[in-house]
């Protein structure tokens, strides 16, 4: 397993006041990218969109006839 580093500084305007991240790892920065998807999406919409990257990037089974390829 690699070992990812990250050296971002994230400035983000709100309606009430800035906010300043500084992630450190790809676990800090989903956070950081969930929290304001959350803040402009709302709860609902932002947990469809979350479950469509994870559902993109899970592994094909045989059982699922849109990812199993044609025999």
């Amino acid at each position: 397993m690699s070992t990812i580093t990250i050296d971002a500084d994230i400035k983000v305007k709100l309606a009430g006041g800035h906010r300043a991240y500084s992630p450190a790892s790809p676990e800090e920065l989903m956070l950081i990218a969930v929290d304001l998807l959350v803040r402009e999406l709302g709860s609902d919409a932002a947990r469809g969109f979350i479950e469509q990257v994870i559902e993109r990037h899970a592994p094909a089974t045989q059982d699922d006839p849109a990812t199993a390829s044609a025999t």
